[in-house]
């Protein structure tokens, strides 16, 4: 049975330097995940005067209560959506003036809802181009805390930012939410900030963060569960393949695990230990009608897989997967097409109806990580597709390509070839 060493989770290694960060002592991230977009997170920290040390399987952040070392810093956030709206919110807690800018990707994603709670408790935020993107600047002088109402719609990571930044405040904060997308998301940080001696409450809609900082700690980064969803998926469409993830069991703080309960669902057989996770393909799958608003980011797996499915698979409630790396609604319903299945989309749905045999093609990547590794798994049934631009997996998994397909070379010769 193949077991899968999947790399760490892009999102706790985000949410852990930046508490790390925000520590008072030394923390140690143990296993954190190294990639462009953790690689960008830890370069703006240490551009904002942050001591990042990196060792192959442990990184050690020296931690500032009080905010950045650095009076002024330029930060370049590259693609990455965590490290362009989490930092923000970091710098606001310091003395000076630090200026973002980001790739082009990253400039046209939206960011207005978080900058504008961030100049509603009082922060000197101005874009100097586009309202609500990259590029800005934040003129710090602490933060006192209050209360604010955040539209968290398009994006959790607008309400972890605030999360992440309330214990940093004079006062705390009272965050008022009006609408919350990947909710499970929010959970993970709340853990985390649990983890570096923080506490949330919730009240309904009213998140309420006291003042008193973070305290150091060593902290296990537990691996990626939506860069898991490409090998369950696999197997799951693999008559008799079988795979199981280390360290993804019932404890796990990430969300994106319930993509097993989807497959599971779809006639695959799971199960869920106490620290690892198993998926065995049965020899067919049935189509569904699925909500995915909490597990967003495994809605390209599901795509992918789909034209192997019985009958129809229906995806809803994945409005906010237009504004990710790209819109990745339509970057699936055109790449299915691409391979002759006949799909159909709306403002916040897709369907995908199987019945001709999907041909080779070539995918149009936009750029997205995500987007190939979902037509990765295509692959394994529909040989001869290829890629645009393979290498934009190095976001969250540079070596995933090898990986794959050394995990693909050993569910064949499972199954005798």
């Amino acid at each position: 049975m193949p077991a899968v060493d999947i790399p760490g989770s892009k999102s706790i290694t985000a949410r852990a330097l930046f508490l790390a960060a925000a520590a008072d002592g030394v923390t140690t991230l143990v296993r954190p995940l190294r990639s462009d977009d953790t690689e960008g997170f830890a370069e703006g920290l240490a551009r904002l005067g942050y001591r990042v040390g990196r060792t192959p399987d442990a990184w050690q952040v020296d931690g500032r209560p009080q905010g950045p070392a650095a009076g002024e810093a330029d930060v370049y956030c590259r693609d990455g959506a965590t490290t362009a709206r989490f930092l923000p919110a970091l710098a606001a807690t310091g003395h000076g003036t630090y200026r973002f800018d980001a790739s082009p990707q990253m400039r046209r994603r939206p960011l207005l809802p978080l900058t504008r709670a961030l100049r509603d408790l009082g922060v000197d935020l101005r874009h100097e181009g586009a309202e609500g993107h990259h590029p800005l600047t934040v003129r710090a002088a602490g933060v006192a805390g209050g209360e604010v109402t955040l539209d968290a719609g398009q994006s959790s990571q607008y309400l972890t930012a605030l999360l992440l930044l309330g214990p940093l405040t004079r006062d705390g904060l009272r965050i008022r939410v009006t609408d919350l997308v990947s909710a499970p998301y929010v959970d993970i940080t709340i853990a985390m900030m649990r983890a570096f001696g923080a506490e949330v409450t919730r009240d309904g809609d009213v998140f309420v963060v006291p003042p008193g900082g973070y305290r150091a700690t060593t902290y296990p980064i537990e691996p990626d569960a939506s860069t898991a969803s490409y090998f369950f998926a696999a197997a799951a469409v693999t008559p008799g393949g079988e795979v199981t993830v280390p360290g993804l069991g019932r404890g796990a703080l990430q969300g994106d695990l319930g993509f097993v309960d989807v497959l599971r669902r779809m006639g695959a057989d799971v199960t869920v230990g106490a620290d690892a996770t198993t998926v065995r393909g049965t020899g067919g799958l049935r189509g569904l009608t699925v909500a995915m608003r909490d597990i967003s980011d495994t809605m390209p797996t599901l795509a992918a897989i789909a034209p192997f499915a019985s009958g129809p698979v229906r995806i809803e409630d994945v409005a906010n997967t237009r504004v990710k790396e790209c819109d990745r609604l339509e970057a699936c319903a055109h790449n299915l097409r691409r391979l002759g299945v006949d799909v159909a989309t709306g403002p916040d749905w897709i369907e995908i109806r199987p019945g001709t045999r999907p041909t080779p093609a070539e995918i149009t990547s936009y750029g997205d990580h995500r987007i190939v590794m979902s037509f990765a798994v295509t692959g394994l049934r529909v040989p001869g597709i290829s890629f645009d631009d393979p290498d934009c997996v190095r976001k969250t998994f540079p070596g995933f390509h090898e990986a794959f397909a050394e995990f693909a070379a050993e569910l064949r010769s499972g199954l005798g070839g």
